[in-house]
């Protein structure tokens, strides 16, 4: 086992300006686990659906190699469901519907069999429950990863300080880092936030890139501008599978290859933007991949002779 996520397997609703799909496949284990599989050939899945959830996906998620003795079925109870609709710029959102259903009670159990993967994935959970799955691995994973949201900042604070003092990894978007430290700049912020306890900081900027964060060190990675946005909604989930199945198949943590895993990271999350949902994580292959990775470097890649 190269990695194990832990969050949701849901279903979405989503409204765009453009279009419409109900009763989409979503949720963020669902999301990074599909991205991951382009990476290892081995992950583990703790999550929790109800009875409506399809066979037929789950089935297409195991022929990936995506374990699921970690997913708890409940007979007789609905799934996870969340609805939004998004503004004209495709960057803002306002949430609709959210049914807990299913994960009003999850209680995530990692299978004995996941705990010697190198890398863990808390996916976007109540801090409590994070801080209970890291406690179900008699030895500390070699790399722990961590995604939140200002939501937890305004009701949990105390359990998400708890719990961010035992990653190696934080990942938050721009709005949720100024929440977080209280400051404007996000340099300042970044600054704030890893005297926190995370080694280092991952900054989501949506369509205008991702800032890495180590010591006194920094990297940005632009997103690649595309012609039409399809759906973003699993774009930050992609970004993190991509980012942590990218250093689970080298086994590298130094800082210079997680700048390489946020170029992987962000290619994925142009891919999931293209189509609802996590269709087009199963119609690309590696040569894609590749290519779009190459088209990110293109970007940035450059020569000048300073005068």
């Amino acid at each position: 086992m190269k990695l194990v996520a832990v969050g949701t397997v849901a279903f979405d609703s989503i409204e765009t300006p453009f279009a419409k799909q109900e009763k989409v496949i979503g949720g963020a284990a669902t999301y990074i686990t599909l991205t991951a599989s382009h990476f290892v050939d081995s992950s583990g899945l703790v999550s929790v659906v109800g009875e409506d959830f399809p066979t037929d996906f789950l089935a297409e998620m195991k022929s990936r190699g995506i374990d699921q003795e970690g997913l708890e079925i409940k007979k007789g109870e609905k799934s996870f469901f969340w609805s939004g609709k998004y503004h004209l710029d495709m960057n803002s959102r306002d949430t609709l519907v959210t049914d807990l259903n299913v994960l009003a009670t999850f209680d995530p159990k990692v299978p004995a069999s996941y705990t010697d993967a190198p890398v863990l994935l808390l996916g976007n959970l109540v801090p409590a429950v994070q801080s209970s799955v890291l406690d179900q691995f008699p030895t500390r994973p070699a790399l722990v990863i961590m995604d939140t949201m200002n939501f937890w900042m305004d009701v949990a604070w105390d359990d998400l300080m708890a719990v961010i003092k035992r990653v190696d990894v934080l990942t938050i978007n721009d709005e949720e880092a100024r929440q977080m430290s209280k400051e404007h700049s996000l340099v300042k912020a970044a600054q704030k936030i890893l005297k926190m306890g995370p080694k280092y900081l991952i900054i989501k900027k949506g369509e205008h890139g991702a800032l890495l964060f180590h010591e006194n060190q920094v990297f940005f990675a632009p997103a690649l501008p595309l012609e039409e946005v399809v759906d973003p909604t699993g774009a930050g989930d992609t970004f993190a599978g991509g980012f942590a199945g990218y250093l689970a198949k080298t086994q590298n943590f130094s800082f210079e290859n997680m700048k390489r895993a946020i170029i992987v990271g962000s290619a994925m999350a142009s891919y999931t933007c293209e189509k609802f949902g996590p269709e087009r994580l199963l119609e690309i292959n590696q040569d894609d991949i590749n290519k779009r990775v190459a088209e990110f470097v293109s970007l940035v890649n450059f020569d000048i002779e300073l005068v």
